[in-house]
Parts: C-alpha cells; sequence; structure tokens
C-alpha cells in the first residue's frame, strides 16, 4: 500500500513502505529506544557534510552509487520489527516555512496531530516480527524517545503537513 505526504509541501510524495525492508536507514524497533541513539538530524547533517567534502576534493567526478549499500538477513527479515526515521521524507517533500503540525490520517478516521518538531524527529513502523503491518498499518508511528513504544500511533494511511 503507498502512502502519501500531501498539504503545505512544495512535492507531494508518494512511498511505499514494502521496500523499508532493503534500506539501511531502517531500525529495529526492538533495540532502537533502549540504546543510546544520535538525534538522525544531526547524522544525516554529517553523513552530507563527508560526501559533499568528499566530493569538493575529486573534483567533479560523478558517485556511481546514491549511498545506499544493500545488506540482507533472512533471519532478520523474518523476524525482527522495521521502522525508519520520518525526516528524511518528510524533507523531500520541503515543507514551507509556515507549517505547524503533522496529521497522521488513520483508516479509522480518528486523524492524529502530531507538532512537527516532534514528528521530524520520529520514526515510523512499517514491520512487525517479519510482517507488514496490515491489520493495523500500514504504518505506525513512534515517538524518537520511545515514550509511545508499547503503543504506537497505528492505522496511518497518509501524511499530511498542516
Amino acid at each position: 500500500m503507498s502512502i502519501t505526504i500531501t498539504g503545505n509541501v512544495k512535492h507531494t510524495i508518494t512511498i511505499d513502505p514494502g521496500v523499508w525492508i532493503f534500506d539501511e536507514r531502517k531500525v529495529d524497533l526492538d533495540t532502537y529506544f533502549s540504546q543510546k541513539t544520535q538525534n538522525y538530524q544531526d547524522s544525516e547533517g554529517e553523513k552530507l557534510a563527508k560526501a559533499f567534502d568528499l566530493h569538493r576534493k575529486e573534483g567533479a567526478n560523478v558517485l556511481s552509487s546514491n549511498g545506499n549499500n544493500i545488506t540482507v538477513s533472512k533471519k532478520d527479515l523474518t523476524e525482527k520489527s522495521f521502522g525508519i526515521p520520518l525526516f528524511p521524507f518528510l524533507e523531500n517533500a520541503s515543507p514551507n516555512e509556515d507549517v505547524e503540525y503533522i496529521i497522521f490520517k488513520r483508516s479509522s478516521g480518528d486523524d492524529f496531530t502530531c507538532p512537527v518538531h516532534l514528528a521530524r524527529e520520529g520514526i515510523i513502523g512499517f514491520s512487525k516480527k517479519g510482517k507488514p503491518l496490515k491489520e493495523d498499518g500500514p504504518l505506525h508511528f513512534y515517538y524518537n524517545d520511545g515514550s509511545n513504544q508499547s503503543d504506537p500511533i497505528t492505522d496511518i494511511i497518509n501524511i499530511v503537513v498542516s
């Protein structure tokens, strides 16, 4: 099932959570909140700065990879629960400067509104114990601090930037 990020953005984004299982940015939801985690925005900024410096040093040579190294463990894919930071998807949608909230549209009609600064640091869950979130998905939302780890926002079918 595809999810869209729409609303007060420059670009509407359509994403397919099914492909995130192969994305190196995915996190193990069973261990993520118990580990000391660095702010995702900071780590992304560091990665971009390193890539920019490397590009400048090498001149105009074009990198032949998008930097997403795919590593897959069949055991992990069938046993673990995964999520992915929401930040890069929101940034790709290019929210306008006056954005205050992210509205998670839910299949129940009981939408959840979250301040943008909390949503940007959040994690969106897309699998549980190796299976897509079909019954109460396709997405779950977790605060980065794990405060709702045992009770995430479920049944998310679209994301609206407001």
